[in-house]
């Protein structure tokens, strides 16, 4: 029975050393986050296509997003006016780079007495992205303006009844 009870305690011993070679073992480590500076875009300069003639055929009036502009078909370029792009304000994290998204389709602007002109073919400068040199960048904007034979004379604009509202253009880290 000496020899049973020794056997039986040896085995005990034993398990006990195999059960702890097989024990669980732990690490740890840390979590870190990063808030980065909000990327922010604010209109500073409303597009004008300044002042236009109309002959009796349709035309186009190309405002380039450096203030210049050209024309096509029965449009006259007329001195006067505001002539300038759309421009906006862009600030966020200084050196990063950034996506610009213009408007995908037309933008309606009317006369408020049911006659209308589409504004379309958007360029921007810079485009596709930018940088945020030091936590600024300027972005302006440029569009077609597609003027219909004998467009009737009067100030157009987004606002007045008939118009489809302002346009949108959209800013995000690359």
């Amino acid at each position: 029975m000496k020899k049973i009870t020794r056997f039986l305690v040896l085995a005990i011993v034993m398990s006990a050393f195999t059960a702890a070679s097989f024990a669980q073992v732990s690490a740890t480590a840390s979590a870190t986050a990063t808030i980065l500076t909000p990327i922010a875009i604010t209109n500073t300069v409303d597009m004008d296509f300044g002042y236009l003639a109309v002959n009796p055929t349709p035309g186009t009036c190309v405002l380039a997003p450096d203030n210049s502009r050209s024309s096509t078909g029965g449009v006259t370029l007329m001195a006067g006016g505001t002539i300038t792009a759309a421009s906006f304000d862009i600030t966020g994290l200084a050196a990063a780079v950034y996506t610009i998204t213009l408007p995908a389709g037309v933008t309606t602007v009317s006369d408020g007495l049911g006659n209308t002109m589409t504004v379309n073919t958007w360029t921007s400068n810079p485009t596709p992205t930018g940088t945020l040199t030091g936590g600024a960048s300027t972005l302006t904007v440029g569009a077609t303006l597609n003027v219909g034979a004998s467009q009737p004379e009067g100030v157009y604009n987004t606002s007045n009844a008939g118009g489809s509202g302002e346009f949108t253009v959209t800013v995000n880290y690359q």
